[in-house]
């Protein structure tokens, strides 16, 4: 297990070294902002529960965002209780303010695929597709900003997923939506 947390803090700050560059953390930055209490997921399943032909997708959505906040953010986050990677690894420079919770697993990426999966399960054409790209750019700023190792983001992205598919099969049994 040793291995895998030293693993953990040397992507990251191989990412610091290798992939950060000034003229990218503005984008950066603002894509992880966009994962910020998962608002522009919730706006967006609101938006999608306006009209009919997209409301199934705006119930998955708002399901699978409630799913993912009470796995991750309720019990996991506080269960596992990881420190955040900026406080142990003292050459990691974060990019944005520190943030309040624990480390594992990623809020903002488990909102994101939550959201996205369940969408792209209910909604179609090429949007949900859109999505699902936007979610993994939010859990790759996770990294790029020094907030999350990566197994947070990708234990994030598991229970995304999980709670996106639940959110959608919920809907879809139901047939006067």
């Amino acid at each position: 297990m040793e291995w895998l947390i030293e693993l953990d803090g040397n992507i990251l700050l191989w990412i610091q070294e290798y992939l950060r560059a000034d003229w990218m953390n503005g984008f950066w930055k603002g894509i992880s902002f966009l994962g910020n209490a998962g608002w522009f997921w919730i706006m967006l399943s609101v938006l999608l529960l306006l009209f009919k032909k997209t409301r199934k997708a705006g119930i998955a959505g708002a399901a699978a965002l409630l799913i993912s906040a009470l796995i991750t953010n309720v019990c996991l986050k506080n269960l596992v209780a990881r420190i955040r990677p900026y406080e142990v690894l003292k050459n990691l420079e974060l990019l944005i303010p520190a943030q309040k919770d624990f480390s594992f697993p990623s809020g903002h990426t488990s909102a994101s695929f939550a959201a996205a999966v369940a969408y792209f399960r209910v909604l179609p054409g090429k949007w949900a597709g859109v999505c699902i790209v936007l979610a993994a750019l939010i859990a790759l700023s996770r990294l790029y900003v020094g907030v999350h190792y990566p197994t947070d983001v990708l234990a994030g992205a598991v229970i995304g997923i999980f709670s996106g598919w639940v959110g959608a099969e919920m809907v879809k049994k139901y047939k006067r939506l």
